[in-house]
């Protein structure tokens, strides 16, 4: 009737193991999410526009992934995992919760973040989604840029006014 669900073999266990063991020691940040509902193709849509951006993403069962950053030895109690989670790393620190978060917003109920590592520490989902709300560094430069200007346009504007009134 249904077609029979192959154990996975020993092998490819500490394979998945050592990839996780791979991804925490080169990445800086990990994104815990979980998802439950997405069709093919928004798990591919979003795999490529992670991808864009050098941000991985990868699915493994819960106690192989458990096992990889247990050896990890990060500070801090581990989020609870519940349901079907996938990890989602890079090298930015703030990319992989920030690109997260846009499909988050997109998918609604089909994907959540549920936590992560950040700075060598577990984080919960608040803190998490609090580090996907930074925006990024041409944001926060043009934002710093506004803040440098804004005090000699008003100041221009006032002398402007002046001027007006002495004519």
């Amino acid at each position: 009737m249904f077609p029979k669900i192959m154990a996975i073999t020993k092998e490819k266990k500490s394979e998945i193991v050592a990839k996780v063991g791979d991804i925490t020691k080169k990445a800086k940040t990990l994104v815990f999410a979980n998802f439950k509902g997405l069709t093919v193709a928004e798990v591919t849509e979003m795999r490529k526009a992670l991808r864009a951006q050098d941000i991985g993403y990868t699915v493994a069962k819960k106690t192989l992934l458990k096992r990889g950053l247990d050896a990890a030895g990060y500070q801090g109690e581990m989020p609870a995992l519940d349901g079907e989670i996938a990890l989602a790393y890079g090298e930015d620190e703030l990319a992989p919760a920030r690109e997260v978060n846009v499909f988050v917003k997109k998918f609604g109920e089909h994907l959540a973040l549920v936590g992560g590592v950040f700075g060598g520490k577990f984080v919960n989902k608040d803190e998490i989604m609090a580090i996907a709300s930074i925006p990024g560094m041409d944001t926060l430069r043009a934002m710093f840029a506004q803040v440098i200007n804004s005090p000699r346009q008003r100041f221009a504007m006032v002398l402007s006014e002046v001027a007006k009134t002495k004519n």
